[in-house]
């Protein structure tokens, strides 16, 4: 992974893992153990699932530009489904609290989206490589 794509990660790891920490603290007072525990398991199935598609993009990336969009674009979709079948196979659990669950899956999906906004957008990247030559363009 390349130094910036580790600013990213960071940018969104830590809010999501701030988010997390409070759905866990605030399921553990309003409906204990069980919902600390969903809470829980929520927190750590967003960190996993968004950690490895932003390295497998991060991979892609050092491939070509075409190889990132695919892979960014097949990731998010998987993701989603991912997310969506484990909400759904949760859905009756007894084991622990499957509402807090998904709340708390909710709520770090959108903490981590939000960080990985911000931190790309600090990264300043530039949109066109300095000194490129433009096909069909003579530099005059």
């Amino acid at each position: 992974m390349q130094a910036n794509d580790v600013r990213v990660l960071k940018g969104a790891a830590v809010p999501t893992l701030a988010a997390g920490l409070v759905a866990v603290i605030l399921a553990a007072v309003l409906t204990g153990a069980k919902g600390a525990l969903g809470a829980g398991i929520g927190v750590v199935l967003v960190a996993v699932f968004f950690t490895v598609g932003l390295a497998v993009v991060s991979w892609a990336g050092r491939v070509s530009p075409m190889a990132m969009m695919t892979a960014a674009v097949v990731g998010y979709v998987v993701k989603v489904l991912a997310i969506m079948a484990m909400l759904r196979a949760f859905d009756g659990t007894t084991a622990f609290n499957s509402r807090v669950f998904a709340f708390s899956v909710i709520v770090c999906t959108l903490a981590w989206t939000v960080g990985e906004m911000r931190g790309f957008m600090k990264l300043k990247l530039l949109y066109v490589e300095p000194g490129a030559e433009v096909p069909g363009r003579s530099n005059r």
